[in-house]
C-alpha cells in the first residue's frame, strides 16, 4: 500500500503532462492550418491583382504609349509578385509594387480622356477592391502569425515546440514603409 501512493502520484503526473502535450501539440497544429490558409488568402489576392495589371497596362498604353519605363516597371513588379513564395520575398515585391502602381496612376493622370474611360475606371474600381483585399488578408496571416508565434514562445512550450517540428513564421511586413507610407491613388 506505502508503494500504490507514489506510484499513483507519477502515474497523475505522467497523465497531466500527457494530456498538456496532446492539447498543446494539437493547438499549434491548428495555428500552423489557420497561418498555411491566411497565407494562401494573400496569394490568391495578389494574384488576382497580378492578373488585372495586364488590362490595365493596356488601358493606359493606349492612351499613354511613350510611358515605356512606367509599364516595364509594373511589368517586372508584377511578375516579381507572383514569383514570391515567401513572406520575406512578398513584402519586397509588394513594396516593388506600390510603387509600380504609383507611377501608372501618376501617369494616367496627365490623361482626362482615360479617366473618363469605363473599361480604365471598371479597371481602377477591381484594383481598388483588390487592394483592400490584400490588406485584411495581410491582417489576418500576421495575426496568425502573431498567435503561433508567441504560443511556440511561452514557456514551457518553448522546450519541446522546436522539437517536435514547429518553427516562428515570419510576418508579412513591408521593409520599405516609404514605399506604401501613402497608397496609390486609384480615384480621379
Amino acid at each position: 500500500m506505502e508503494i500504490l501512493i507514489p506510484v499513483l502520484i507519477v502515474v497523475a503526473l505522467v497523465v497531466i503532462v500527457g494530456i498538456y502535450l496532446w492539447a498543446t501539440y494539437n493547438s499549434l497544429v491548428t495555428l500552423n492550418v489557420r497561418v498555411d490558409e491566411a497565407w494562401s488568402d494573400i496569394t490568391v489576392q495578389l494574384k488576382r491583382r497580378a492578373d488585372l495589371l495586364p488590362n490595365l497596362i493596356e488601358s493606359v498604353k493606349g492612351y499613354a504609349a511613350h510611358e515605356r519605363g512606367v509599364f516595364e516597371d509594373v511589368t517586372r513588379a508584377r511578375a516579381e509578385t507572383l514569383s514570391a513564395s515567401s513572406p520575406a520575398e512578398a513584402s519586397a515585391a509588394e513594396n516593388h509594387m506600390q510603387t509600380a502602381l504609383k507611377s501608372i496612376f501618376a501617369v494616367a493622370e496627365a490623361y482626362p480622356q482615360l479617366q473618363a474611360s469605363q473599361n480604365f475606371l471598371q479597371l481602377q474600381s477591381e484594383l481598388v477592391d483588390t487592394e483592400d483585399k490584400i490588406q485584411a488578408s495581410r491582417r489576418f496571416y500576421n495575426g496568425g502569425v502573431r498567435e503561433l508565434n508567441t504560443k511556440i514562445k511561452i514557456f514551457p512550450n518553448n522546450l519541446f515546440a522546436r522539437s517536435l517540428g514547429f518553427t516562428e513564421r515570419d510576418f508579412f511586413e513591408v521593409t520599405e514603409p516609404a514605399a506604401i507610407a501613402e497608397p496609390p491613388r486609384v480615384q480621379f
